[in-house]
């Protein structure tokens, strides 16, 4: 399969704290990343870097590295990045914010009414995101995953504030995206109730980090 992401040697220091040294993986299409660890271990700083928001103390990361270097805007139409806050505009409705979300990641957003349903927010469309609860709004942000083309997500703890059904049906739409040949990183508290063929786990201890597969 090909590869993903590679990154060699990070390393990461934050306020005069080692978080992690020497962390070196990759991530092949069809494969999922769970990065665990404590908090303050550095995961969420971990998935900012790959995802080129931080740069690393030392190390790099290759993202994509068997596709042409002659197009240097590909990474940013096959990586999608969904950070641990809902990060939607609270003064937007669902349906606005889904359309503005849809223009930034150059989707094709043909039944957004479909996608509100499916994420459990049709009939919810036109009420301010900031009216809507915690896990509301965290749905509004994660509706993006039902139309993004991108191949790689990044995703930092992406079942928060969610319920049941809500972490079932996200759950179902990784399955989906690996079987399409897509990719996940993501971090998360909880184990995963799906458990993916290509399954890696990164455990991230401050400074030490061991690499594990299943």
């Amino acid at each position: 399969m090909a590869l993903l992401v590679t990154a060699q040697q990070l390393s990461s220091v934050r306020a005069g704290r080692t978080l992690f040294a020497d962390l070196s993986f990759s991530v092949s299409a069809g494969a999922v990343l769970h990065v665990e660890g404590p908090n303050g271990a550095g995961k969420s700083t971990l998935l900012r870097i790959i995802a080129g928001l931080l740069k690393p103390q030392a190390g790099q990361v290759q993202l994509f590295p068997q596709h042409s270097a002659d197009d240097p805007d590909y990474w940013r139409r096959q990586l999608l990045f969904i950070g641990h806050k809902a990060a939607v505009k609270a003064e937007l409705t669902a349906l606005e914010n889904l359309a503005i979300q849809a223009q930034l990641d150059g989707a094709d957003l043909d039944d957004p009414w479909q996608t509100l349903e499916t994420v459990g927010l049709l009939g919810l469309e036109d009420i301010p995101a900031q009216q809507l609860s915690a896990g509301q709004q965290r749905r509004i942000a994660l509706a993006r995953l039902w139309s993004s083309p991108a191949q790689l997500w990044i995703l930092d703890e992406p079942f928060t504030a969610l319920d049941t059904r809500g972490i079932e049906l996200l759950q179902q739409r990784f399955a989906a995206h690996v079987h399409g040949g897509g990719s996940i990183i993501l971090t998360s508290h909880q184990a995963l109730s799906w458990q993916p063929s290509a399954l890696q786990r990164l455990s991230i201890k401050h400074v030490d980090a061991e690499l594990g597969y299943e």
